[in-house]
């Protein structure tokens, strides 16, 4: 039986910006910055439609949150194959918590029998999202994938883990974020990018899904790190031994 899916998309500051920390130190630059569609939530879609295109996926639901510009990186996964979009608009910043919040109560709305997200945002690398929103669910979880296959009823998903790989079987419904090696993202096709301007996206509010999305951190300063100092050439083993254990103290 083909599976309604769900897949969470998140617009961050493109991979190839370098970042710059405002003057202030109250966070990072996003003003006149390129912005993009997170990388492992690119690999997340991908996903999603491979699976449509194999016949065992039969509707795919994009989700983003944030502000109104949301909508562009919606229309990037539209073009990617997804058949619709919701966007939850808000101007407060969304922590972890609050989205795996948002995400449970559209799930209780979508009804989805598979929900997909990349394993991190390379803006804040919380690796979080995915695991709460299981909790909250009571789901099964598959998280780090680098491979998944469908069957009747249950999911087989391959884990990356620091001792290597790891294969669990799932029931579903059940949460799968995705790891780097899963797929290769394809790049949108003119005419799909031209379809996803006439694919529908529902709005909708923090207010209207019931959700409290006030911020539980706050940030104190953010700060670029220390700029490494210059290398030492030492002239023997000894003048080595004695600074690591004299300056460096490690030893």
């Amino acid at each position: 039986m083909a599976m309604k899916v769900l897949v969470a998309v998140k617009r961050v500051i493109d991979y190839n910006v370098r970042i710059r920390v405002r003057s202030d130190g109250s966070g990072v630059e996003t003003a006149n910055v390129k912005m993009s569609m997170n990388p492992f939530d690119e690999i997340a879609v991908e996903e999603a439609v491979r699976l449509k295109e194999a016949g065992k996926a039969s509707d795919i639901v994009a989700v983003s949150m944030g502000v109104k510009q949301c909508q562009e990186t919606l229309r990037t996964a539209l073009a990617m194959g997804a058949d619709r979009g919701i966007l939850v608009e808000t101007d407060v910043e969304l922590q972890p918590l609050a989205v795996a919040k948002l995400l449970k109560a559209l799930v209780e709305r979508e009804t989805p029998d598979l929900v997909i997200l990349g394993k991190q945002a390379i803006d804040d690398d919380c690796n979080q999202a995915g695991q709460m929103l299981a909790a909250l669910l009571g789901w099964p979880q598959g998280t780090f994938a680098s491979r998944l296959e469908l069957d009747d009823g249950s999911a087989t998903v391959t884990r990356e883990i620091d001792g290597g790989l790891e294969t669990v079987a799932l029931g579903t419904p059940c949460v799968v974020t995705t790891d780097l090696r899963l797929n290769e993202p394809r790049y949108a096709s003119l005419p799909n990018i031209m379809k996803a301007k006439k694919k529908p996206i529902d709005i909708v509010t923090p207010d209207d899904l019931g959700i409290d999305v006030a911020p539980r951190l706050t940030t104190l300063k953010v700060a670029e790190p220390p700029k490494r100092a210059a290398g030492v050439r030492l002239e023997s083993v000894g003048d080595l031994v004695d600074r690591l254990k004299n300056e460096a103290k490690v030893i």
